[in-house]
């Protein structure tokens, strides 16, 4: 993987401090990039435990294989590629995180292991492409969970971070032929899974939420504490798509059938109707945090966190994840 380029400052102090066992000062070079490094090991794996374990094997691969490390290539590269590899060797031990089947008769529902994304763990240059708002939403981590582990790590690389070809291919231990077929094949899968998404990554994204997105979570927060099944209902859409993780499975429904669900399943009754909420963003999109509160507990307690993807102001998609026992969050435990 050879960069044609003189050797910059943070590649030599790299290479010095390989050179005399500088432990401290290699820790410094390589931690500067472990956010981006955790988001480029949660887009492969989309989940937010197993891409924090992933970057920590990234660091000991990388001080395993220090001596190797040359300067033909960035430092921030050469992580890149450890931590794809990482990855990759990670999906092959695991039977459970084969690629989704596409006969499945809704295929983006088979997605179990899928854990939302802080974005207070993001890396905080809000211009960086592995930020991009786009290429972290949930669709596009679930669509990605549709690609072989090595066409999705062609995928990430080429069309996310956009690195060339040749350097890809370096990175992979493949062909240049190899790592365009695959990429082509890659996109069209991408262009089937989110046929009303924005698709080129590379041009500039957004970041801030729109006042729509804010509002429409407001008012969704307010709907749960008034206990308003019908101002609930009013902002669902007909077509509104709901998943409940981890548990199995994605359904379209109609508003008045979703919340007739919930209801039936316990919500908005005795025990599950003292709700309080906060606004929050997760893998850059409109959250609210769901704190309950039981009739014998003082305090709202943390409990589920809503995703939501908006249309003209309306709920279009919501995935709820539990929170609870889940401090990486960031959310505080109580109100």
């Amino acid at each position: 993987m050879a960069d044609a380029r003189p050797l910059r400052a943070t590649e030599a102090a790299f290479i010095a401090a390989v050179h005399s066992g500088d432990t401290a000062r290699f820790a410094l070079l390589t931690e500067r990039h472990r956010r981006e490094l955790q988001v480029h090991c949660y887009r492969m794996l989309a989940n937010y435990e197993d891409a924090q374990d992933m970057t920590q094997e990234t660091f000991l691969r990388a001080w395993k294989k220090r001596e190797s490390f040359r300067g033909h290539a960035a430092l921030r590269t050469w992580l890149y590629r450890i931590a794809t590899n990482a990855c990759l060797d990670f999906l092959e031990k695991r039977n459970d995180r084969t690629p989704v089947p596409f006969e499945l008769p809704d295929p983006d529902s088979e997605v179990p292991y899928l854990q939302p994304y802080p974005d207070r763990m993001l890396p905080e240059d809000p211009q960086e492409s592995v930020v991009a708002r786009e290429t972290i939403e949930l669709a596009f981590i679930i669509a990605v969970q549709h690609l072989p582990p090595r066409q999705r790590a062609v995928f990430i690389l080429r069309d996310v971070l956009g690195w060339p070809a040749s350097k890809a291919a370096d990175a992979l231990e493949l062909t240049v032929a190899s790592v365009t077929s695959a990429l082509q094949r890659a996109r069209v899968t991408m262009r089937e899974q989110l046929p009303d998404r924005r698709l080129d990554w590379r041009s500039p994204a957004t970041h801030e939420l729109s006042n729509d997105e804010r509002g429409a979570v407001k008012s969704y927060i307010e709907a749960h504490e008034r206990n308003d099944l019908d101002g609930l209902t009013s902002l669902l859409r007909d077509d509104l798509r709901f998943a409940m993780l981890p548990d199995p499975g994605t359904v379209t429904t109609t508003a008045r059938e979703a919340v007739e669900g919930w209801v039936s399943h316990g919500l908005f009754q005795r025990g599950y109707d003292d709700w309080r909420g906060i606004t929050t963003t997760i893998n850059r999109m409109p959250a609210a945090a769901l704190y309950l509160r039981t009739p014998d507990d003082p305090q709202y307690r943390l409990f589920t966190i809503a995703v939501l993807h908006i249309v003209d102001g309306r709920i279009a998609e919501l995935t709820g994840f539990d929170a609870t026992d889940k401090p990486w969050l960031g959310l505080p435990p109580t109100l």
